[in-house]
């Protein structure tokens, strides 16, 4: 029997299920040579892989290289001096690093599901691109008759996540000819590596601010949410007006985040502002600003924790889809751009800025204006679980203890009044 253990801190109640697989295949083998198919598959309903995407390791046994490689390459070949041959292996490492090729690489070199820069996009929002797969060809360095083993050791060279030992499974089966042949892999593993946001940074890179039309008081994100200008861990910030500074990137690294500066110090901020009630129905406008001057997000998502998404009725502007992963419970939701419309959101500055209204029904026996229950209980951006304000600092409804939303005719009413008066 197996056991599977899983970090507490690597546990995320909104994608419980949630986790980057990586496959390894043995297509064909013999006694002194072994051909290889790595995919890694992203399992998460939410969280992708961004630029400069993954970079995959493990650790040989023994004294395997790596032949032949298709779809990838290693970032250094190694000392192969002691290997005689007219062609050198592609790499001779204990540890290779290997990187996915980018778009456009030749012809000769692509497989399936390859170069595409080691990005991979959520399950959910784009299923078509959640997985990226190389070929390798593997043998033993000694001249010995000894066969190649599996690694050990993997990573994913992405901050947050852990992976854990190689589990043999059923082989793989591939189809050919269309689906009318199946064929199956002399072995397979996987393995599993899971997230922790507490491993992936030290501090949080969003935070939620407040609103409502019954009160005139704005929740600001809490002071120094993502960290506090002027410490040594927080980002470097600019004022308005000042121009950043130009920017000399490391080959294959995200640039250092330079953000706006503010009380809050959050690369995002994401703004939910209850703005109308009507009988039967309430309307929420969120707004996600992004406030580093030095990075674009390119298909962005923001996912909402509210128990009244099961009734949600119309979004404008953004595409939705309810991450129901607790049986009835329809209480999640991920919310992202529109293709080709708004599914980047720019850097810092008046484009940096994104918006969406949502329609939800008034359910019978839940709904209410007490106690802040119009806000939502979680926000993630990007799979970063976002800062919300304290509970005890939510708008506050007026002082009318029973607070009613205005019915059409009361609207009608109003507006006749206020109509008169401007007149």
């Amino acid at each position: 029997m197996i056991n599977f253990s899983y970090d507490a801190d690597g546990y995320d109640p909104m994608d419980p299920m949630g986790n980057i697989t990586i496959r390894w295949d043995v297509t064909t083998s013999t006694e002194v040579n072994h051909q290889i198919r790595v995919s890694i598959f992203n399992y998460q309903l939410f969280r992708h892989v961004e630029q400069p995407g993954w970079k995959l390791s493990w650790d040989w046994h023994g004294k395997e290289v790596i032949w032949q490689m298709w779809g990838a390459e290693t970032t250094e070949q190694g000392d192969c001096s002691a290997i005689k041959g007219d062609t050198p292996p592609h790499c001779c490492l204990k540890e290779p690093v290997i990187l996915d090729l980018l778009p456009g690489a030749p012809y000769n070199k692509q497989v399936t599901n390859c170069c595409k820069g080691g990005v991979l996009t959520s399950l959910t929002q784009d299923p078509e691109k959640y997985v990226s797969s190389f070929e390798m060809s593997i043998g033993s360095a000694l001249n010995d008759g000894s066969e190649p083993r599996m690694p050990e050791n993997f990573t994913l060279g992405i901050p947050g996540y852990t992976c854990g030992v190689a589990i043999k499974i059923p082989p793989t089966k591939f189809h050919e000819d269309q689906g009318r042949r199946q064929t199956q892999a002399v072995a397979t593993w996987d393995v599993i590596c899971s997230y922790s946001q507490f491993r992936a940074s030290s501090s949080p890179a969003c935070c939620v601010s407040l609103s409502a039309f019954y009160s005139e008081t704005i929740v600001p994100c809490s002071v120094c949410s993502c960290g506090c200008q002027g410490q040594r861990s927080a980002a470097q910030c600019m004022k308005r007006g000042e121009v950043p500074p130009v920017l000399q990137l490391g080959h294959n690294e995200p640039p250092t985040p330079i953000l706006e500066c503010t009380r809050h110090m959050c690369p995002i901020q994401v703004h939910w502002h209850v703005k109308q009630s009507y009988r039967e129905y309430w309307r929420v406008k969120m707004t996600i600003r992004n406030l580093n001057l030095v990075r674009n997000y390119s298909q962005w998502n923001l996912v909402v924790l509210h128990p009244n998404l099961r009734s949600i009725t119309q979004v404008f502007s953004f595409d939705y889809m309810p991450l129901d992963q607790y049986g009835d419970i329809n209480d999640t939701g991920m919310f992202y751009g529109i293709k080709y419309y708004n599914d980047m959101l720019l850097q810092a500055g008046r484009s940096g800025v994104v918006q969406s209204e949502l329609l939800l029904h008034k359910d019978a026996g839940i709904f209410t204006f007490n106690e802040g229950w119009m806000f939502p209980r979680k926000i993630s951006f990007n799979g970063y679980e976002c800062v919300l304000p304290s509970p005890d600092k939510y708008p506050m409804l007026p002082n009318i203890s029973q607070f009613l939303a205005p019915s059409i005719p009361t609207i009608i009413v109003f507006s006749f009044c206020l109509i008169l008066t401007i007149f």
